[in-house]
C-alpha cells in the first residue's frame, strides 16, 4: 500500500482513522532550518475537525509531537517523525458496516483489492489520513519561503455558489474559508440546510503559489503538470483538478489562449497566465494557478441501497459524525500538496545544471 510521496522531499504517512494514532515521516528536509511545533499546529488547527458548525462533530485536538529530526528548535537533516493520538473515535458507530459497502464510499475497492479492511471510520481512506499530509505540508511552506515562495489555498465554490470577488485577507475570517464574504455565508447557509436534510455537497479548492522560480518540472512524464496532478487527485473526495485557464480553454482560440511574453525588470514575463504557471511541464515563473474539484461527502444519515460480502441486497443508514461539507477542512490539504510538490522541484532542480542561471 503506497504511502510515500516525493523524490528528494519525501514523507510517508500512517496511521488509520480509529487506530491509536496518525503520524508522518519526512526525509530529505534540509538541515538548519529553524522549527518549533507551533510552525506545523497553525495549519492542522485549521484542518481538524470540531472547529466549526460546518464540519464534523469529532472532538481531536490534533496537537502535533516532533519525535526526531529536530534539536533545539532546528532540523538536524535527518529523518522528521510526528505524531498525534487519536482521543475521540466511537468505533461501536461502526459495527453496522463490519459486512456491507458504503456507497461512494472506498469499503468496496479496498475490500476487493486487500480481502480484508477496517470499517471503522474507512481505516486508511479516511481523511483523517490527511493530518500527516498537512504537518508535512507546513515544514514544505517553510522551506519554500526560504526561496520567496508563497502558497495559499481557499474555497472558490460550494454547493454552486461561486466566489465573484477575491479579497485574501477575507479567507481565514469565516467559516468556509472563502475570499468573497458574501459568498461565503451563502456557502454557509448552504451547508447548514444539507446538513438538517442528513445530506451532503461538494465544491472547488483554488491554490495559488507565487514567487515560483521558472524551470521547475522535467520534460514528458515528470512534468509540474503531471506532479500537481497526481498530488491532488490522491487527496479524499477529489474528482478533478485544473491547471491554468482547465477546461475553458477548450472553448477559446489559439489567439485568446497563449500568454504573449513580455520582458518586466530583466526577466521575461507573460501577459496573462491562461498557462497556469507551466509550459511544457516546467514553470514559467508566473503564479502556478490550480483548482482542484471535491465531490459531496459519501458518508450520510439517508437510508441508501448497497450490498454485503456475501453480495447480498441491503439497506444501510450510515451513522457517526461526518462532514456535510469537506471543502473547508480541504483548504489546508490541497495548499499542503503543492507545497510538498514544490518544495520537492526545488531540491530537485538544485541539481539540474553546473552553473546556476543568470
Amino acid at each position: 500500500m503506497s504511502s510515500t510521496f516525493g523524490r528528494l522531499f519525501t514523507i510517508t504517512t500512517w496511521g488509520e482513522s480509529h487506530g491509536p494514532a496518525l503520524g508522518v515521516v519526512i526525509e530529505g528536509c534540509p538541515a538548519g532550518l529553524e522549527l518549533v511545533e507551533e510552525d506545523i499546529q497553525r495549519d492542522l488547527d485549521r484542518r481538524r475537525v470540531g472547529q466549526s458548525i460546518v464540519t464534523s462533530t469529532r472532538d481531536e485536538k490534533d496537537r502535533v509531537a516532533i519525535l526526531s529530526g529536530v534539536f533545539e528548535g532546528v532540523t538536524t537533516g535527518a529523518p522528521i517523525s510526528l505524531m498525534t493520538s487519536n482521543a475521540d473515535q466511537r468505533s461501536k458507530n461502526y459495527d453496522n458496516l463490519r459486512d456491507v459497502f458504503r456507497p461512494g464510499h472506498a469499503d468496496f475497492t479496498y475490500w476487493a483489492k486487500y480481502g480484508h479492511r477496517d470499517h471503522r471510520g474507512g481505516g486508511r481512506s479516511s481523511s483523517r489520513e490527511t493530518w500527516g499530509r498537512v504537518a508535512a505540508g507546513a515544514i514544505a511552506k517553510k522551506v519554500l519561503r526560504e526561496f520567496g515562495v508563497d502558497v495559499f489555498a481557499f474555497a472558490s465554490e460550494i454547493g454552486g455558489i461561486v466566489m465573484e470577488t477575491f479579497d485574501r485577507d477575507q479567507i481565514e475570517q469565516n467559516l468556509v474559508r472563502c475570499p468573497d464574504p458574501i459568498a461565503a455565508e451563502k456557502m454557509v447557509e448552504a451547508i447548514t440546510r444539507v446538513r438538517k436534510e442528513r445530506d451532503s455537497i461538494g465544491g472547488v479548492v483554488e491554490v495559488r503559489a507565487t514567487g515560483v522560480p521558472a524551470g521547475l518540472g522535467d520534460p514528458t512524464f515528470d512534468k509540474l503538470d503531471a506532479l500537481i496532478g497526481m498530488a491532488m487527485l490522491s487527496i479524499p473526495a477529489t474528482k478533478g483538478v485544473e491547471i491554468g485557464g482547465g477546461f475553458d480553454l477548450t472553448r477559446q482560440r489559439g489567439s485568446q489562449s497563449n500568454d504573449a511574453f513580455t520582458v518586466e525588470d530583466g526577466r521575461v514575463r507573460t501577459r496573462s497566465n491562461n498557462a497556469g504557471g507551466t509550459l511544457g511541464g516546467i514553470s514559467t515563473g508566473e503564479d502556478i494557478v490550480v483548482r482542484v474539484a471535491l465531490k459531496p461527502t459519501s458518508s450520510i444519515s439517508q437510508e441508501q441501497d448497497t450490498v454485503d460480502v456475501d453480495f447480498q441486497p441491503r439497506k444501510l443508514v450510515v451513522e457517526g459524525r461526518h462532514d456535510p461539507c469537506v471543502v473547508p477542512r480541504a483548504v489546508p490539504v490541497v495548499e499542503a500538496m503543492l507545497a510538498l510538490t514544490l518544495a520537492d522541484l526545488l531540491l530537485v532542480n538544485r541539481a539540474a545544471r553546473l552553473h546556476p542561471a543568470p
